[in-house]
């Protein structure tokens, strides 16, 4: 039993040291890899299916072939784009 003890201390251990190496080193960039990659896919869905907003920008028809494959994200999509946004929230990123 204590040797079950001590490997699991020593797993938990070596987890939480991985852990803070990852924080101290590559958390920020992989927090602005995926808030950038979020902004794209909102983008390219405002381009593809604007018109539902009332942004026509591509013809209907290439909008209803890839309505297929962007329908479980339409609500989460409008509700971000429609959300109401602060300067400060663009200019976070800058600062920080």
């Amino acid at each position: 039993m204590s040797g079950r003890s001590w490997r699991g201390k020593l797993e938990s251990a070596w987890r939480a040291f991985v852990d803070v190496l990852y924080g101290a080193t590559v958390y920020d960039f992989v927090q602005e890899l995926r808030q950038e990659k979020a902004s794209l896919e909102r983008l390219f869905v405002l381009a593809v299916l604007g018109d539902l907003l009332g942004v026509p920008i591509l013809p209907p028809y290439y909008a209803l072939r890839l309505l297929p494959y962007m329908a479980p994200y339409l609500p989460v999509w409008k509700r971000s784009m429609l959300r109401e946004r602060d300067f400060t929230e663009l200019v976070r990123h800058e600062i920080g």
